[in-house]
């Protein structure tokens, strides 16, 4: 299987990209010389991997009958100050809302998203210090 991703220069720094029928812009921000018409594509780098992630625990979840109130995925990326500027650790902190969530399940579908499932996490763990949290809140 091969994916390709088409992307279109529009203006300034700006590009343009269609996927799976959705319309995508990335820019870079005022400051760097774009005009803030869309998301920074390094940042696109830690939307994926929380995607990523965060669908294998839903589908796991889901087989295992546990159901959140709430669920939400955060990364925290750590950026180099020398060019090239590059992300060197990154941690995910899954964040269930809920009562009585079975810990040792949720921990079971991280830990199967992490290590076997999720191709995002699979390549990062190569190259960049990974690191991950379980939050339970009520």
């Amino acid at each position: 299987m091969k994916h390709i991703v088409d992307v279109n220069w529009k203006e300034n720094m700006a590009f343009e990209t269609n996927m799976d029928g959705h319309q995508l812009i990335m820019d870079a921000a005022v400051e760097s010389g774009g005009d803030d018409l869309g998301v920074r594509p390094k940042k696109l780098m830690l939307a994926s991997l929380a995607g990523c992630t965060g669908i294998d625990v839903v589908s796991i979840l889901k087989k295992m009958k546990v159901i959140p109130d709430s669920f939400r995925v955060i990364v925290e990326g750590d950026v180099t100050d020398e060019h090239p500027k590059k992300y060197y650790t990154m941690k995910v902190i899954y964040e269930f809302k809920g009562k009585d969530l079975p810990m040792a399940k949720l921990e079971k579908a991280v830990h199967l998203s992490e290590e076997k499932y999720c191709g995002v996490s699979a390549v990062y763990r190569d190259v960049v210090k990974m690191s991950s949290e379980i939050r339970v809140v009520e």
